[in-house]
Parts: structure tokens; sequence; C-alpha cells
């Protein structure tokens, strides 16, 4: 895994970001000799995210008869922001 400063990063970004296309491999960026972030590939994923986990079949998602305005006006006169139109 590939190492290097904040400074030479800043000065060089393009070349890094070539480098982790062509390898898939991530660079840590460092300062003052301590890791402070990872520059990696994105990977789009392919795959749909779905429910899962304590919610699965615990929760419907129903067809709303209101309009965005409807919505957001309940949501903005509520106990929330009393007051506010």
């Amino acid at each position: 895994m590939q190492i290097t400063n904040i400074s030479d990063a800043k000065a060089s970004l393009s070349a890094l970001i070539r480098e982790v296309q062509k390898t898939d491999e991530p660079i840590i960026i460092g300062k003052a000799g301590k890791p402070i972030a990872v520059l990696s590939a994105y990977h789009d994923s392919a795959v749909p995210r779905k429910l899962g986990g304590s919610w699965e079949g615990n929760v419907t998602v129903m067809e709303s008869r209101q309009t965005d305005k409807e919505i957001a006006d309940s949501f903005n006169n509520s106990a929330l922001f009393p007051g506010q139109e």
C-alpha cells in the first residue's frame, strides 16, 4: 500500500487518482507522519440496496395521497416548528 504526505498529495493529486484507478489499491495520505485519509477507487454498485435487518417485514411503504406542498406544510406547521409559515 502506497503512503504519501499531504503536501505531495496536493501537488500530484491527478497522478495519484490515475494510480488508484489503474491498480485498485488505496493510497494512504498522512500528515506529520500519521495517516489522516485514504484515497481509493470508486466502485458503483450494480446491485440495488434492499431493506433488511430488524426492520424487514415491519415497515410498509404506502402511497401518499398528499401533495408535496401539503406534506411540507403539515411538517412546517407541526409542534417542531410552531408559528412558522
